[in-house]
């Protein structure tokens, strides 16, 4: 296995590495829009079913009362008006650029409430003649990162993304201005690709079902592998005394620099993080060091919290509550549908003379109807039950799992502007609201500093 190739294989371990973060996001994102009934479990039968079946009895589908939805908005909201808004008070309208920017952000931090991350890529775009800074969010699941267990994530090592582009996108990226590359990087992926990326899969022990993510667009695009590694190599660290220069310099001029009497050699260690762009069949599309200042990867990242590495997030804690909120819901709804409401009991000896139950029926929903019965037929006579079974305790149980909701969450009524007491003054009412932020003070104090780190790598650009 050649340097490259050991590098693809590193890239896809530390992708297949995440497959449980991207399971338990996927399931957090399903219940924040209301998909709330896809869980699976065993019946008494041993037969894995999902939720939605267990409790669609009788062609009475299960409820879903989305409370987590409102949770999100109410978060994101907060964080619009509380932050996002500043630029706009304090120095009367918003610089260019940065509505773009805080929609984004926005966005963002609706991704971090359901999956616990943060993730965007600050580019230097080139547009012909012209060039410009881009950020833009990127998607959990087609980014990989080695396992890290600083929040700051300052022990990555290799980081990337899968990409699904055109043919001229893909060119314009890897190509760096030569035709004749172009041209093959055409021929690359329009001879036997299905072919040659399985051959390559299989070679690396990486053809199991779960891959198939890694290596195969599923839009009919080209699908390229953006890999960055922190790579060491040896340097010398030199100091001329005559002209008080400090540089690094190629550990091949040893020779040279020790030949100066006035010149202070040291060997050290240097890091520099290097790009390749990958094919899904192995072929290198281009290579290069970083081309920033601040010489890294264009990605800006945080997980939340990262204690031991695992990263939790906001919806993860109160999907039980979500799902108990339904399933009492769905048992007023099947209690409710299967009580007798307004049932007639119409004894058949009590029926008139000349009538049929179908007349029966019209007279008796009828406001101003007579219905005649003879009461010497015997002792029967109509009757109409309607039963109330809806008192059993489920009522209370809700409002108990609402308020859970509420304490767990952190997002009380003051926060979302409902249990207002209109007697007192706007500054209680803000402060009430202000006291409320404290319990999400974290999340919007990590989510601010990644905002900063974003800020400061794309001042470095």
């Amino acid at each position: 296995m050649n340097n490259n190739t050991a590098i693809l294989h590193a890239a896809f371990a530390a992708w297949n590495a995440a497959s449980h973060l991207r399971t338990r996001r996927e399931r957090n994102k399903r219940f924040t829009y209301g998909d709330q009934w896809g869980d699976t479990s065993l019946d008494s039968s041993g037969r894995r079913i999902s939720d939605w079946d267990r409790y669609n009895k009788e062609g009475h589908p299960p409820i879903t009362n989305n409370v987590l939805r409102q949770l999100v908005k109410s978060i994101v909201g907060r964080f619009r008006s509380q932050y996002l808004d500043k630029a706009t008070q304090q120095g009367g309208g918003k610089p260019a650029g940065t509505a773009e920017l805080d929609e984004l952000d926005a966005r963002l931090l609706e991704e971090f409430l359901i999956s616990g991350v943060c993730l965007q890529r600050v580019d230097l775009v080139h547009d012909l003649l012209e060039k410009h800074t881009q950020v833009s969010n990127v998607n959990v699941n087609r980014f990989f990162i080695n396992t890290i267990a600083d929040p700051l994530a300052r022990d990555c090592e290799i980081v990337g993304q899968v990409h699904d582009m055109s043919v001229a996108a893909l060119i314009k990226q890897v190509a760096a201005g030569s035709r004749r590359k172009a041209a093959w990087v055409r021929r690359l992926y329009s001879e036997d690709v299905e072919a040659r990326t399985a051959s390559l899969a299989t070679a690396l022990g990486a053809d199991s079902q779960s891959g198939t993510h890694f290596w195969y667009c599923p839009t009919g695009k080209c699908r390229a592998i953006e890999v960055w590694t922190l790579e060491s190599h040896e340097v010398l660290t030199c100091h001329n005394r005559a002209t008080s220069q400090v540089f690094v310099a190629p550990l091949g001029q040893l020779k040279k620099l020790k030949s100066n009497p006035d010149m202070s050699v040291n060997w050290d260690i240097a890091t520099t993080w290097h790009c390749r762009w990958f094919s899904p069949m192995g072929d290198l599309l281009a290579e290069y060091d970083s081309p920033y200042r601040h010489g890294s990867h264009p990605y800006v990242m945080r997980f939340y919290p990262l204690t031991d590495g695992e990263i939790h997030s906001f919806i993860e804690d109160m999907i039980d509550q979500q799902k108990l909120v339904n399933r009492l819901v769905t048992m007023v709804d099947h209690v409710m549908n299967s009580s007798a409401k307004g049932v007639l009991l119409y004894p058949e000896n009590a029926m008139p003379d000349g009538f049929t139950w179908s007349q029966v029926r019209q007279v008796w929903r009828s406001c101003d109807g007579v219905l005649p019965y003879n009461p010497q037929l015997g002792e029967a006579k109509p009757e109409q039950i309607s039963a109330n079974n809806t008192n059993f305790g489920a009522y209370p149980m809700i409002e108990l799992q609402l308020k859970m909701l509420e304490h767990i969450s952190g997002v009380s009524g003051a926060l979302r502007g409902q249990n207002v007491d209109t007697r007192g003054s706007s500054t209680l009412y803000q402060t009430q609201a202000d006291n409320a932020a404290i319990a999400l003070a974290d999340i919007f104090d990590t989510f601010n500093a990644f905002r900063q780190s974003r800020q400061a790598k794309l001042a470095r650009l």
